[in-house]
């Protein structure tokens, strides 16, 4: 077979969901409900913090980031799943499976450094409430999000400009239903040795420290709930992580799953159940988690609702 790299004619075969032609229908129905759910769901999340004023504090400034980024990553892989279920073709060119990983690259690290953030911010309003604003300030907020993607920017180009001197032959089928970084790597006919290398210091690099951070967040905030006198007041502290706390369970439990499913069982079914759970099923259940738990959300929900209802 012949071999090509960065080539506009060369392309890859998704592996994708369990082969079962029966069921094609049932499972485009679904993926499409659901990435439909967590469109809308977030947009609302991103309209109700940003039209009230009531909002407009660092915790829902951050909030309406993390809806838009799951909107971006959620969208940069399930059209072409769904595209892919409905033709039950399996093919993705070179470039857009490579336009795939690193937007996949960028908006999963996003939404990992948006956790941390979020943790952070939660720290500051437990641990130092008197300071709050004056620490959380406008400036800070938008400081530490625009870093954030300057620095993802530059960590998903790195890997592109690696993945892009690579050779693959043509037709080669991924382990997939989606063009992701170590499946590719794992395809590749050519010595992706450096390609490895860069992964795994970037994921210590990007992935330890945010989850570390995390950690030591929680670390304090819970040091502080134990010295605060009225059970009232801790509980009332504490149901305002319990929508964070919600989130990153859930990306850190699906991710650290699939590393382990890929890593140590290779098991591709496993890996993309596991993919499934954060790409897709994430994203939705975000909206929920922090508007069924908050009630300034939903009332933020409410408002904005009865004012587009009552538009003529």
């Amino acid at each position: 077979m012949e071999k090509e790299n960065n080539s506009c004619m060369a392309e890859f075969l998704l592996q994708g969901l369990p082969d079962y032609p029966e069921l094609q229908p049932a499972l485009f129905a679904l993926f499409l409900s659901m990435y439909l759910i967590a469109v809308i769901g977030n947009l609302l999340i991103i309209l109700a913090t940003t039209s009230d004023s009531h909002l407009h504090t660092p915790m829902y400034f951050f909030l309406s980031n993390l809806s838009f980024v799951d909107i971006c990553f959620t969208s940069t892989i399930v059209p072409k799943m769904l595209v892919n279920i409905h033709t039950q073709h399996k093919d993705i060119s070179y470039r857009e499976c490579l336009t795939q990983v690193y937007f996949f690259m960028i908006f999963a690290l996003m939404d990992n450094f948006l956790l941390t953030i979020m943790a952070y911010d939660r720290f500051v309003a437990i641990c130092h409430p008197l300071n709050y604003m004056v620490i959380m300030s406008p400036r800070l907020c938008s400081l530490l999000v625009m870093m954030s993607w300057i620095t993802i920017f530059w960590d998903a180009l790195l890997h592109l400009l690696l993945i892009m001197h690579l050779t693959f032959t043509r037709g080669t089928e991924i382990p997939h239903f989606f063009c992701n970084l170590p499946p590719l790597l794992q395809v590749a006919s050519s010595d992706t040795r450096i390609n490895n290398i860069v992964l795994y210091v970037t994921t210590a690099l990007l992935g330890v420290f945010p989850v570390t951070g995390i950690l030591l967040s929680y670390s304090q905030i819970v040091s502080s709930l134990m010295k605060m006198p009225s059970s009232t007041s801790k509980s009332k502290a504490f149901s305002t992580c319990g929508s964070h706390l919600c989130m990153v369970s859930l990306y850190y439990g699906t991710s650290f799953v699939e590393y382990l499913s890929f890593t140590f069982t290779h098991s591709s079914q496993a890996s993309m159940i596991t993919s499934v759970m954060y790409t897709v099923v994430t994203p939705m259940l975000n909206p929920f988690i922090y508007s069924l738990r908050n009630k300034d959300v939903k009332g933020a929900l409410r408002r904005l609702l009865s004012r587009a209802a009552s538009c003529p």
